[in-house]
């Protein structure tokens, strides 16, 4: 009987904690689930699953939304593969861009390409018709007839390279926002360079114009192949030179100081004549100057003086200390120093500024006075 009235009761708790504890791992799954999706994805410049400032996740997926199809390629051989003649290859500079001899082999990709900051290897590899111009822009109008640019309109690139062409190239070139942004036809490829992906990333895509003209050069095609590598690839991957690092008109700076550090040091190091050996001064303490000078004055009876020299000394070290000019007024000077001291003012006025003391054991009284005026006045 006892058992039979306790089992449904049991059995009841049971299932009440089953489904607590459902509830606690559900509550759990969405929380996971949630932190995962919102979670930043940490990421190289320009990689497109990269929620970071230098990532380029906002780009890729606003492109996605107007129904381009993005393909990511990590290597060379994905990049050629989903390359087709409808098709853009987008190519962003990292630092893991791999050798010349797998960046060349991009050139016979069919479609057009779309070069992002790349440095003089990765430019002379794929876009040899360009060089550096010695101008450097941060943005602005666009000032071209490139339809993905007067779209945008005004754009913000902050510090870029800009373009032109080499000496005695056949082809021609469209220089948009002064020569940030450039295009040409070569082997009927239609290759656009811009100096910087600084409009394309996360943090600068909503600036100005800048969102339109991104979407504007990399959405051109109704398939793009995005290339930032953010791996190794091959044995000779260095991206750089060290000359790439190095802001243009730098290279003018760092000349014009090595000549003014040579007319300095020309300046600096004359010499008038032979060098002169010139024995050093004596070092003596100060303790024993001020004994020295007390022996002297007191083997004169110059007490008038050793006087004078203490009260001096007091005053210049009261002064500031009071608020008072480098020469105050001595009826400023007991003034002050009786409202900090409490002291009567005519005994003031008779240890800072009486007659002075007519024997030793005077300038000995006097010697403390001050000594005691001093330390009131520094604690006060």
């Amino acid at each position: 009987m006892t058992s039979t009235m306790q089992g449904p009761p049991a059995v009841r708790r049971r299932r009440n904690w089953r489904w607590i504890g459902a509830a606690i791992l559900a509550i759990v799954a969405l929380a996971a689930v949630t932190a995962w999706l919102t979670a930043p994805r940490p990421g190289g410049r320009m990689d497109p699953a990269s929620t970071s400032a230098d990532g380029a996740h906002a780009l890729v997926t606003l492109l996605r939304d107007q129904g381009v199809d993005v393909v990511v390629a990590d290597t060379v051989a994905e990049a050629e593969h989903a390359a087709r003649p409808d098709s853009l290859l987008l190519i962003a500079q990292t630092g893991y861009m791999p050798s010349d001899e797998l960046l060349r082999r991009l050139i016979a990709a069919p479609g057009d390409r779309l070069l992002i900051e790349p440095t003089s290897r990765t430019r002379e590899a794929l876009a040899a018709e360009l060089r550096v111009a010695p101008t450097v822009t941060y943005g602005g109008e666009p000032d071209c007839d490139l339809p993905e640019a007067t779209r945008a309109g005004s754009a913000q690139f902050g510090p870029t390279d800009t373009y032109e062409l080499v000496a005695d190239s056949p082809v021609t070139l469209t220089r948009c926002y002064s020569g940030a942004v450039v295009r040409y036809r070569d082997d009927g490829h239609t290759v656009t360079v811009a100096g910087t992906a600084e409009f394309m990333t996360n943090s600068s895509l909503l600036r100005e114009g800048n969102a339109a003209l991104a979407m504007n050069l990399a959405g051109t095609r109704p398939r793009l192949v995005w290339y930032a590598p953010q791996h190794v690839e091959g044995e000779n991957s260095s991206s750089a030179t060290i000359f790439d690092l190095i802001p243009a008109r730098v290279g003018w700076a760092v000349w014009q100081l090595w000549l003014a550090v040579g007319l300095v040091a020309l300046w600096k190091g004359r010499r008038l004549g032979p060098l002169v050996a010139e024995r050093l001064p004596v070092v003596v303490r100060a303790s024993e100057t001020v004994e020295g000078r007390g022996r002297l004055y007191r083997s004169r009876r110059a007490r008038d003086r050793a006087a004078d020299a203490l009260r001096t000394a007091t005053l210049q070290r009261l002064a500031p200390r009071l608020g008072l000019g480098n020469k105050p007024d001595p009826g400023e000077v007991v003034q002050a120093v009786a409202q900090r001291t409490h002291k009567d003012p005519n005994t003031l006025v008779d240890n800072l500024f009486g007659p002075p003391p007519s024997s030793d054991n005077e300038l000995l009284q006097l010697a403390h006075a001050l000594d005691d005026i001093e330390r009131q006045v520094a604690h006060s």
